[in-house]
């Protein structure tokens, strides 16, 4: 397996995630604006939404970001394509597809 290409493109995604996490937690203009849940449909309501919408985006992205992190590490160590579950081998077309899969399709299945 070449592994350079692959550095590459685990480390350009990191850097890409890096970037998104650091836009979405990013702390609003006014922090010290009150949300409010009030009665009626508002500016307060559609920005309460916002920002949960935006928590849940920050921790798949964080969650990715981690299996990215894992993925180079296991090109270090040498288990770069072998599942972190079960040991066994990851396919190719998983690694193409996602280059940070530390898991085989089956034991992802189970996550």
């Amino acid at each position: 397996m070449d592994t350079p290409p692959i550095r590459d493109v685990l480390e350009e995604r990191r850097s890409g995630l890096d970037a998104e996490l650091r836009e979405l937690t990013a702390v609003p203009r006014d922090p010290a604006a009150a949300v409010s849940f009030g009665k009626r449909i508002g500016d307060g309501t559609t920005e309460a939404v916002d920002r949960l919408s935006k928590v849940g985006a920050a921790e798949q992205l964080d969650a990715m970001r981690s299996d990215v992190v894992r993925a180079l590490e296991k090109l270090d160590d040498g288990t770069y394509g072998l599942c972190d579950r079960c040991g066994g081998p990851i396919p190719d077309e998983r690694l193409e597809a996602r280059p940070w899969s530390v898991l085989c399709v089956r034991c992802a299945s189970l996550r």
